[in-house]
């Protein structure tokens, strides 16, 4: 019995291994994550050069936030739990909710205003990450995918309507 669990664990592990390896996003796609990624992370470099600097922001955007999805993706693969597939409605509204809490800081928590810039920072970065990587699925787990070899996907409600109609048109696309 083990070994036919082991042998469906290495089965599993091997496709998401393929499928993660492969360029999932054609030249739309790849070329609106790179504008968005190139246009949120200038806007908090234009801000830092007419400001003062903030590391906080750096920190969190780049190191923190990042770590703590790596963690939490690696946490669920060594509880064996299947591939993540939150890409209806809740997915959606989650990263957006998520998104907002941190950019609206100044707004809510003006103490906290550093997560503005980080949230910038962190989808920014992931953005041309995904781009980079071919990866389609919302881009704040395009880092933990990759170092994990895993291909979680949770909704994204930017660059998901350019995915499916792009996949749409090459799939009606003459063999």
């Amino acid at each position: 019995m083990a070994t036919a669990t082991n042998a469906t664990k290495n089965t599993d592990e091997q496709a998401t291994l393929q499928a993660s390896s492969r360029r999932k996003i054609g030249r739309v796609g790849t070329a609106a994550r790179l504008l968005v990624g190139l246009v949120l992370l200038g806007s908090v470099l234009q801000g830092e050069l007419a400001g003062p600097f903030r590391p906080a922001a750096w920190l969190l955007g780049l190191v923190g936030l990042p770590a703590v999805l790596v963690g939490w993706q690696w946490w669920r693969a060594h509880q064996g739990r299947p591939r993540l597939a939150a890409t209806g409605l809740v997915g959606h509204a989650l990263n957006i909710a998520v998104f907002l809490a941190l950019y609206l800081t100044p707004w809510y928590a003006p103490s906290l205003r550093f997560t503005s810039d980080a949230a910038l920072l962190f989808y920014g970065a992931s953005m041309l990450l995904a781009a980079l990587r071919g990866y389609a699925g919302c881009e704040v787990l395009a880092l933990s995918n990759w170092l994990l070899r895993r291909d979680d996907q949770i909704g994204c409600v930017v660059f998901s309507p350019i995915d499916q109609l792009e996949r749409h048109r090459t799939d009606r696309r003459p063999a």
